[in-house]
This record gives C-alpha cells, structure tokens and sequence, in this order.
C-alpha cells in the first residue's frame, strides 16, 4: 500500500483526486457517488468526508483494489 502525504484537514474528493485515483474533480465526485471508493474498509460516498491522519482510502476495481493510505505532511 502506498502512502501519499498531505495538508490535513482534507476532503475525500479532494484526496481521490490528488493522490491521482482519479483523472479529474468530476471523475473523482462519479467514483465517489457510485460507491467505489472506501474510507477504512467502509463504502463512502460523501466527497466533503474529512479524513484523518492514517486513514486508508481505496477505490475498488474489477482486477482488485488500489489503496493509499492519508499521512499528514509535518510542518
């Protein structure tokens, strides 16, 4: 699993988009509505969801399931 650093807070779509599960914003708000993205094993399909620090987000394919895992950049 990777991990992909960021500023936190950060929203889900936010995430999705920058840890480039997703081409763009809208594809990242359609992933996210259809169901295939999870937030700590759960489905999650508010795209203004909050993460936190260590929370893994995965978005679900026909082939398997990519994760990356949120860490918050220090300073």
């Amino acid at each position: 699993m990777n991990q992909f650093e960021v500023a936190l807070p950060i929203k889900l779509g936010q995430f999705v988009k920058l840890a480039s599960l997703a081409e763009t914003g809208g594809e990242a708000r359609e992933m996210i509505e259809m169901g295939d993205i999870t937030v700590n094993g759960q489905v999650e399909t508010r795209r203004g969801h909050h993460l936190d620090d260590g929370d893994v987000v995965a978005l679900n394919l026909a082939d398997g399931e990519v994760a990356v895992q949120v860490s918050a950049r220090q300073g």
